[in-house]
């Protein structure tokens, strides 16, 4: 997804507490037009935040962060035991992302689909985008991650209040169970049609 976003004309910076690891090396042998900087760093430099960690390392991540009220896109899930929601559905995973970064405004987002289809998202063959649904509280931030998904190729369906993100989360699960667990092909997305 971040060399989609390069490639149309937008700057990365890998955000890493250790911009010489491997994982920081491999993403710019891939990209060498990303930059890597320290985490808080990139925040400051940054106009939108993408958290793309394992939900559970997300907590101690955004501890000590300042997001001075930027654009924080939750790309995180909450998957526990036998592909289930790891907060067992009684909240979404983005609602304690917007509680342990209190000064981000959230936006939940690129989760309901694996990373095939982030990585090409085109689907020639139709007439129509895939969506991506997104959900948040702020309608500036939601409309910056709308502006994006429009530049990866996605139509961008507003779902409502992060709250809602829950219900993005257990597409998520359907999709992960699909696909990871049950052996249908990746390369699928949901679209948004309107009459």
């Amino acid at each position: 997804m971040a060399n989609n976003f390069q490639q149309n004309g937008h700057d990365i910076i890998i955000a890493h507490n250790n911009i010489q690891s491997q994982s920081v090396l491999t993403a710019q042998q891939r990209n060498s037009k990303f930059s890597a900087l320290s985490i808080q760093d990139a925040i400051n430099t940054s106009d939108v935040v993408f958290l793309a960690t394992p939900f559970s390392a997300a907590e101690t991540i955004l501890a000590s962060l300042d997001f001075m009220g930027k654009a924080l896109v939750d790309c995180t899930n909450p998957v526990g035991a036998g592909v289930s929601h790891g907060l067992e559905s009684k909240l979404s995973g983005a609602e304690k992302i917007q509680e342990w970064a209190p000064s981000a405004k959230v936006v939940k987002a690129y989760t309901i689909y694996g990373f095939e289809n982030l990585e090409n998202p085109s689907f020639p063959t139709y007439n129509v985008k895939p969506v991506m649904l997104i959900a948040g509280n702020d309608d500036h931030t939601k409309k910056q991650v709308a502006s994006l998904n429009n530049d990866l190729g996605y139509e961008t369906l507003d779902t409502g209040h992060l709250s809602q993100s829950l219900h993005l989360e257990h597409m998520t699960l359907l999709w992960v169970k699909m696909v990871r667990a049950n052996g249908h092909h990746p390369n699928f997305t949901w679209a948004y049609l309107e009459r």
